[in-house]
């Protein structure tokens, strides 16, 4: 008898995500030969919950190793909102259940960062067989030291950092580089220092305007005429660390700030003098073909998936642990993030070569 296995991906896109898909298809292909059947589940958790899939072929995992995106699709589906009944009167988890037993699913693989690892532990616990694969360019998965995405983000963003230090010299300016990473600051950590910024601001490290300014104005009593920020888009300040979520939105509406990245410039040009500019690279940092090293991984994880499925062990999201694919128990990373902890050892290499962290 055939298996069928369901692949989603759910959440915002990243490099990997294709490679992966194809790491899982090859290996149960090879290893199962024609007792295996994949379908494709489009738009993640939306797809599931509206019966919007298909079997797929062969031939359709060729090809897809280089290529950025996802060929299922994806869509964002808040894990808040799962158990919440809308206008549209469609239970949610009810909707999921119904559709994994009408396409006859041996077992789900659920493709996607922290909320989709919620929403895969749901439907474990629910009964359903579930295996999670680790992506986001984030790099804020509990339980795995990497994940598919992350790195070639990082190289993205390096090089946007790369490329505004030749404008910065030549215009004698402050750049402000915002990263993304809302909660996590990896991605910021990792390019900023990779890319010779002067200053990184994370989340986990609320900053103090001055002492960003200090090394601004460091710098050029040392006759370096301009200085490059790498700031992650969710940085706040030691004031706004002291506040709720709410009361820091609310600060910042009042005082009409759009981003922090926006603020901190306005306050480096006003306190220090220099001319500042910002730049955001945004989505260009989740697009365009995987690195070496994420097809790599990708193919590590799409793998071991593939070896989990044969062996039916459900319940467990892949993960990178010691340099070893292993496998995390659902219920045990999810709803928890993997954060910068302030005694990481880039931390120290980052205060090492004298940047300023805020």
């Amino acid at each position: 008898m055939k298996k069928r296995i369901g692949i989603l991906t759910s959440g915002g896109d990243c490099p990997g995500l294709n490679a992966t898909i194809r790491g899982v298809a090859k290996a149960l292909y090879q290893r199962m030969d024609n007792n295996v059947e994949i379908i494709g589940i489009a738009n993640g958790y939306s797809g599931l919950i509206n019966g919007d899939y298909r079997v797929m072929q062969p031939y359709e995992f060729s090809g897809i190793l280089t290529v950025g995106g996802t060929i299922l699709g994806t869509k964002r589906t808040p894990f808040k909102l799962m158990r919440v009944i809308g206008d549209d009167e469609v239970d949610k988890v009810s909707a999921m259940k119904k559709n994994y037993k009408e396409m006859k699913l041996d077992c789900l693989l659920c493709l996607g960062g922290n909320g989709t690892h919620k929403t895969a532990n749901l439907l474990s616990e629910e009964g359903l067989h579930v295996i999670g694969l680790p992506k986001t360019i984030d790099n804020d998965i509990y339980g795995t030291d990497v994940t598919f995405g992350f790195h070639t983000a990082v190289d993205i963003a390096t090089e946007s950092i790369d490329r505004v230090h030749t404008t910065a010299g030549s215009h004698s300016r402050c750049m402000v580089v915002e990263l993304m990473g809302n909660k996590a600051g990896w991605l910021t950590l990792y390019a900023g220092i990779a890319g010779g910024a002067d200053i990184i601001l994370i989340p986990e490290l609320p900053y103090n305007i001055e002492n960003v300014c200090a090394a601004i104005t460091k710098r050029a009593e040392q006759g370096k005429n301009f200085s490059i920020l790498a700031v992650a888009e969710g940085v706040y300040d030691v004031e706004e660390a002291k506040m709720k979520k709410k009361e820091r939105a609310a600060k910042r509406a009042e005082q009409g700030i759009t981003t922090a990245t926006h603020r901190i410039a306005h306050q480096i040009e006003e306190m220090t003098g220099f001319e500042t500019r910002f730049c955001v690279p945004g989505h260009m940092q989740r697009g365009g073909s995987p690195s070496p090293y994420d097809r790599v991984l990708a193919t590590q994880f799409g793998t071991y998936a593939a070896k989990l499925v044969e062996e039916e062990i459900y319940g467990v999201t892949v993960a990178m642990n010691n340099n070893q694919v292993v496998a995390n128990r659902l219920e045990d990373i999810a709803g928890k993030s993997r954060l910068v902890p302030e005694d990481h050892g880039m931390i120290h290499v980052a205060r090492r070569m004298g940047l300023c962290l805020g």
